[in-house]
Formats: C-alpha cells, sequence, structure tokens
C-alpha cells in the first residue's frame, strides 16, 4: 500500500478493528438493529413526501418492531445492560398493536357494487357513483 495511504488504512482499521470497533456476531445484530431502526424514518419521509400528508405506513411499524427486537436480543444477551434492555423490553407493544390496527383498517374497507371502486370504512355510499354500500360482514369486503 502506498505510504500516502496508510494514514487512511490506519483510520479505518486502526489495530486490526472496523473503524475501530472489535466485531463479532452480536456486534453484528446490534448494527443491524441500528440500521433497521433507522430505516423506518425513511420509509416514512418516502410516503409522506409521495402522497404530500403525512403518512405512517405499515412498513415502519414493521421495521420499528424489527429494528427493536435485534436491538433487544442486542442488549439482552451481549450487553447484559439493564439500562439498555429495559429500554427496549417494551417497545413492541405498540408496534404490534398498530399492526393490528392498520391490518384491521384494510380489512375493513368496502368495494362498491355499483362502479368497483373502494371506499373507506365510515362510507356509507360510494364516493364515486352514490350506491348504497352493503355493511353486512363479510360482503363487498376489499380483497
Amino acid at each position: 500500500m502506498p505510504r500516502s495511504m496508510e494514514w487512511l488504512r490506519s483510520f479505518i482499521v486502526p489495530g486490526g478493528n472496523f473503524f475501530g470497533i472489535e466485531w463479532n456476531v452480536w456486534k453484528a445484530v446490534g448494527w443491524c438493529g441500528n440500521a433497521v431502526f433507522f430505516s423506518r424514518f425513511l420509509v416514512q419521509w418516502y410516503a409522506t413526501e409521495k402522497r404530500r400528508q403525512v403518512v405512517v405506513p405499515a412498513a415502519f411499524w414493521w421495521l420499528s418492531l424489527t429494528g427493536a427486537l435485534l436491538l433487544f436480543a442486542y442488549a439482552l444477551f451481549y450487553r447484559r445492560d439493564s439500562v439498555f434492555i429495559f429500554a427496549y423490553a417494551f417497545t413492541w407493544i405498540p408496534y404490534v398493536r398498530n399492526l393490528v390496527i392498520h391490518r384491521r383498517h384494510a380489512h375493513a374497507h368496502t368495494m362498491c357494487a355499483g362502479c368497483g371502486v373502494i371506499c373507506p370504512p365510515p362510507a356509507k355510499f360510494c364516493m364515486e357513483c352514490g350506491t348504497r354500500l352493503r355493511t353486512v360482514e363479510g360482503c363487498g369486503a376489499a380483497p
């Protein structure tokens, strides 16, 4: 390696550690948890920009759940730090609850028998053609 690049190698891999970090499987799990947890903000930002209104897609909650579980496993099995463990021990509860609410809401939409438009849950009439929507459980529900 040329001498001019030696400083870069000593910065990135000092003492044989990548960026000065001693790596193992649990460190990789912890960093993956951080990466997944961070990516949820990118997903939410993209969805909001695309629709031009604040949107929290189901992917945000899945990434939150996955990232929190990875960080919890890292804290519990590798760090064994009670503060870190407690920080992620219960975060999964609202994530799971929001996924349940999202699923129920998605299944509550109704397809208009007259024109085929999918209408949101509180609607009693089709917003496109005005046809009365069926309210019988399982009838007209969107796939």
